[in-house]
């Protein structure tokens, strides 16, 4: 058998063997392309952003239940929660009521003096007018409380009578508690907004 019919006969594409090695390159390809479509999915999540479904009615009117909230998680990697964010911190109560993350805004950073009186929310002695309730602050009184260093003082935006577990009950909550930012409603795409 002369050399040139040798080589004709290794390049027929009707072969198995170049075919076979061909398929299966290819499935690897596709395994290396989804695990590091896995691998920057499970980066972003843990460290950049995720998505929250709100429960319960504490945030109303702000939030209703149901909704799912855009978290920007990379945020308090660069700099603190600021007075009048939205965040997701882990619940710091023990007990049946706990769960396991809660959605409130961010009242009082350190060093602020807050205090609930005749139904009023005020802030380092000024009344603090808050747009987003829409009713005054039912529950009893509370303070004055300075913010204590590396703490925050939070609540929920609805101000009824027992409407929402916040600072008032279990105390500031330290800055590792807080995992993100709340940034947009994503659905219903009807209440889509940024907060």
């Amino acid at each position: 058998m002369s050399r040139a019919s040798l080589r004709k006969s290794s390049d027929n594409p009707g072969s198995p063997r170049p075919s076979r090695s061909k398929w299966l390159a290819e499935l690897l390809d596709w395994f290396k392309t989804l695990a590091f479509a896995l691998v920057i999915v499970l980066l972003l999540h843990f460290f950049v952003f995720n998505l929250s479904t709100v429960e319960g009615s504490s945030m109303e009117p702000t939030l209703d239940e149901k909704e799912w909230l855009f978290v920007n998680k990379a945020i308090y990697l660069l700099g603190q929660p600021e007075q009048g964010d939205v965040v997701i911190l882990k619940d710091p109560e023990v007990g049946p009521e706990r769960k396991d993350y809660l959605v409130k805004r961010v009242i009082g950073v350190p060093g602020d003096v807050i205090e609930i009186r005749n139904q009023k929310l005020y802030r380092n002695g000024e009344l603090f007018l808050e747009a987003y309730t829409d009713s005054d602050v039912d529950d009893l009184d509370f303070g004055p409380h300075t913010v204590e260093q590396g703490k925050y003082f939070i609540m929920g935006d609805n101000r009824h009578a027992g409407a929402s577990r916040d600072s008032r009950s279990f105390g500031t909550v330290t800055e590792d508690m807080i995992l993100g930012r709340a940034d947009v409603i994503l659905w219903p795409i009807t209440k889509m907004k940024f907060l």
